[in-house]
């Protein structure tokens, strides 16, 4: 079996220009670089995610390029700090949310007693409104959907809104007061 390269019939590998050659002619110190910039093992990888970068993208002629590679090469380095630092702050706050106590009885009693309150001052405002806000503010459905359903004007469904909103307000001056 004959490979490619000897097939005359197969035309012959089209030698690398532009950025590809300049990133195969440097390899080793694009490793280089990356490795001094943090990337240890995984040098080889972004060497990788930093070819499909720039093979795919379409410039014209740079003036430096192995300075563009370098800088380009810098720029995914940067971008992998960032996405590993959100990942930090993502898992830190999972975590510290995983990790929080379970509320005291006297807590817990508490804010079953202002649920209440709350709930009653729903309630209090009308059969209609509170029906509003429960299909708007629990089961998510939008206001035109809403006064659709109940055969209103989208203006009446915000007004009940309001109404609502003003009610728990009100209750909840009482609770910081």
């Amino acid at each position: 079996m004959t490979d490619a390269t000897d097939d005359p019939a197969q035309p012959a590998p089209k030698p690398l220009q532009g950025i590809e050659a300049v990133m195969l002619a440097h390899r080793d110190r694009i490793l280089r670089f990356l490795g001094a910039r943090g990337a240890g093992d995984m040098a080889e990888d972004l060497f990788q995610d930093l070819w499909m970068r720039l093979s795919e993208r379409h410039v014209g002629p740079v003036a430096d390029p192995l300075a563009y590679v370098m800088r380009a090469a810098n720029n995914l380095m940067l971008d992998r700090y960032r996405a590993a630092r959100q990942r930090e702050i993502r898992d830190a706050a999972w975590g510290e949310t995983a990790a929080t106590p379970p509320p005291s009885a006297d807590a817990a009693l508490i804010s079953r007693e202002q649920l209440a309150q709350v709930e009653a001052a729903v309630e209090a405002v009308g059969e209609r409104p509170a029906q509003i806000f429960r299909r708007f503010r629990i089961d998510g459905l939008p206001q035109r959907a809403i006064a659709a359903e109940l055969g209103i004007s989208l203006s009446t469904v915000e007004a009940d809104l309001r109404k609502v909103y003003a009610s728990i307000t009100a209750v909840r001056r009482q609770f910081d007061a």
